[in-house]
């Protein structure tokens, strides 16, 4: 993919996202069956890509497989849930909140990151699942500061003192914000990435023992790459928790919101900005935006479900929606794309050239 041609595509859908609020009509012609906005999913939708772009500066960037961005993203978002519910005293706001719950999540990337990052491959992996699993069940059972399952509620949207913005009924503050913030990580990591630390980073992920015969402490580079990539998360946490002004549960801060967020970027493609884009829009967009809505759909035209068993096998409820099949169809999505193209939709130059060549592809004759 030509460099040139990336930042126009990304400026392009930028400029299209900024524009959609203007024109309400859109979810009036769309959803027109339904009760839904798509306007109001978006916000969450941007902080997803926020997030996985967060994963996809260890896992593209730096080569380290990572497991537990669910666990910095739920630190962000307890953290902004503490400092700003009315049950505690604190009560800064979020302007202040959010700073300390990017801080948080960096800071808790430190302690983990400085012993478990001599680990490779494997092992890593493991250590960071584990370290996730650790943060859930301590949010869970730290009844007497995370009020446990209930979650923290509620946590107040944005102060706007010189503007007067309906952040509850409105969906448009909120979009716009998450959009802000999208956009400034975007611009932040391509700046990392054309510079000198994040060229060293690409030499760390392409060999490890070449990059440190050239002078690089691949040690703090790895260590680098996962604070920044712990305090992203802890940004995207922060974000979360105000949009939907609660912490949410702690089992939302799970293994398979890692998992998930891991797909987005096979999906798209590792260590591209703008295949990460892609990939959470699509998997998330088909999850949790047309999933529902071709539902809402097909039980208004055909009632609902009356089958109970096919060639005398029960067939669930569940089963019987099209939701119920997502995560089969996840599944063969993945497979495909890493039988016939494993660099994903957009894929990043140095990595499409890394793949070893097809071998059942045939040279071209004259």
């Amino acid at each position: 993919m030509n460099r040139k041609v990336g930042p126009r595509w990304a400026l392009v859908v930028f400029l299209v996202l900024a524009i959609y609020p203007l024109f309400p009509a859109f979810d009036g012609w769309f959803f027109s069956a339904t009760a839904r906005s798509l306007g109001a999913q978006m916000p969450t939708l941007f902080i997803f890509a926020i997030l996985a772009m967060g994963l996809n500066l260890v896992v593209g960037n730096v080569g380290l497989l990572h497991l537990g961005i669910a666990a910095f993203f739920g630190i962000g978002a307890y953290t902004m849930g503490i400092l700003t519910v009315p049950a505690y005293p604190f009560e800064i706001g979020f302007w202040l909140a959010l700073p300390c719950g990017i801080a948080a999540a960096a800071a808790v990337g430190l302690f983990i990151g400085v012993p478990t990052l001599r680990l490779r491959g494997d092992y890593l992996a493991l250590v960071t699942l584990g370290f996730g699993e650790v943060v859930r069940f301590t949010l869970k059972n730290l009844d007497a500061i995370t009020a446990g399952t209930r979650s923290l509620v509620p946590v107040p949207p944005p102060a706007t003192p010189i503007l007067t913005v309906d952040w509850l009924q409105d969906f448009r503050p909120f979009y716009y914000l998450t959009l802000g913030f999208l956009v400034i990580v975007y611009w932040m990591l391509g700046s990392l990435e054309r510079s000198k630390l994040g060229r060293a980073w690409v030499a760390v992920r392409e060999d490890e023992l070449a990059a440190s015969c050239m002078g690089l402490n691949v040690s703090r580079l790895k260590l680098s790459a996962f604070i920044c990539s712990a305090g992203i998360a802890g940004l995207a946490g922060g974000l979360y928790a105000s949009t939907i002004t609660s912490t949410a549960q702690p089992d939302a801060y799970d293994f398979n919101r890692s998992i998930f967020l891991l797909c987005c970027l096979i999906l798209g493609g590792l260590g591209s900005r703008n295949g990460v884009l892609l990939g959470v829009f699509l998997l998330y967009g088909f999850d949790q935006i047309l999933s529902p809505i071709v539902d809402e759909k097909l039980q208004l035209a055909y009632g609902a479900p009356i089958r109970r068993e096919f060639l005398g096998i029960p067939i669930s409820a569940q089963m019987q929606t099209f939701a119920g099949w997502r995560l089969f169809l996840f599944g063969v999505v993945l497979i495909v794309m890493m039988r016939y193209r494993p660099s994903g939709l957009i894929p990043n130059d140095r990595i499409k050239e890394e793949l070893p060549p097809d071998p059942d592809a045939r040279p071209a004759t004259k």
